[in-house]
């Protein structure tokens, strides 16, 4: 299995990481709340829907709902993924490795990430975290899921916004893009607004930075796979 890895932390969390579960097996909802009560997390609610799991938090603050993919209630992926997300969370799935078409369907939706069943709790409990401060969870499950879709759609970047969007997305301000890259800030600025008007084009919107680092990430632009355990910036 591949490893996990997600980018520095850009919003250090002030309080304990808030999670909801959903899944319709009651012994993972246990084993997963024991798991994030014994690192300190507070759990809101626990459910087997993830209707149930919203009226559970009952408009409480939530940092991550841990999501299976496939509930017993016949609700589909997509419609969880935005039922899950109207609470304000962000969205970590969990589910056994095999289904790269729910996976993919969940990450088109706005899912954070993915960590499989098999994976360890620390591990799991890591996911957590990184989904709750904000990063882009990358590993081997996300990038077989993406590889997998033969109808994604990349948006066809020429090699200086390529250039740009790799250094924007790894975190460098836009200013120091413009510098590094020998180019005006405006110039800059006018390559960053084409890069998302093309994902916007191909129905991929990234209005936000870490938005523009998944698109990154999905499109190779940047490693989404780190088997060494590095930071995979060499």
């Amino acid at each position: 299995m591949g490893s996990t890895h997600a980018t520095e932390a850009r919003t250090p969390l002030d309080h304990p990481v808030r999670v909801g579960i959903a899944d319709d097996h009651e012994s993972v909802r246990l084993g997963i709340q024991a798991a994030c009560e014994n690192v300190g997390y507070e759990v809101v609610a626990t459910a087997a829907t993830v209707r149930g799991l919203v009226d559970g938090i009952g408009g409480r603050p939530c940092d991550v709902i841990v999501l299976d993919l496939s509930l017993g209630d016949g609700s589909l992926v997509t419609d969880n993924v935005h039922l899950a997300q109207s609470t304000g969370a962000s969205v970590l799935v969990h589910s056994i490795a095999d289904r790269v078409a729910l996976v993919r369907e969940a990450l088109a939706a706005g899912a954070a990430g993915v960590i499989p069943k098999s994976s360890p709790t620390t591990t799991v409990m890591a996911a957590v975290a990184s989904v709750a401060r904000g990063d882009v969870l990358n590993n081997l499950e996300w990038a077989t899921a993406i590889d997998a879709d033969r109808d994604f759609a990349k948006a066809q970047l020429g090699r200086r916004e390529r250039d740009v969007l790799h250094l924007y997305a790894s975190g460098l301000p836009l200013k120091m893009v413009a510098m590094q890259l020998g180019i005006a800030h405006s110039t800059a600025r006018e390559y960053l607004d084409r890069i998302r008007v093309k994902y916007v084009e191909v129905g991929r919107p990234a209005p936000t930075k870490v938005d523009l680092l998944r698109r990154a990430v999905e499109d190779g632009i940047l490693p989404g796979l780190d088997p060494d355990g590095g930071d995979g910036r060499g």
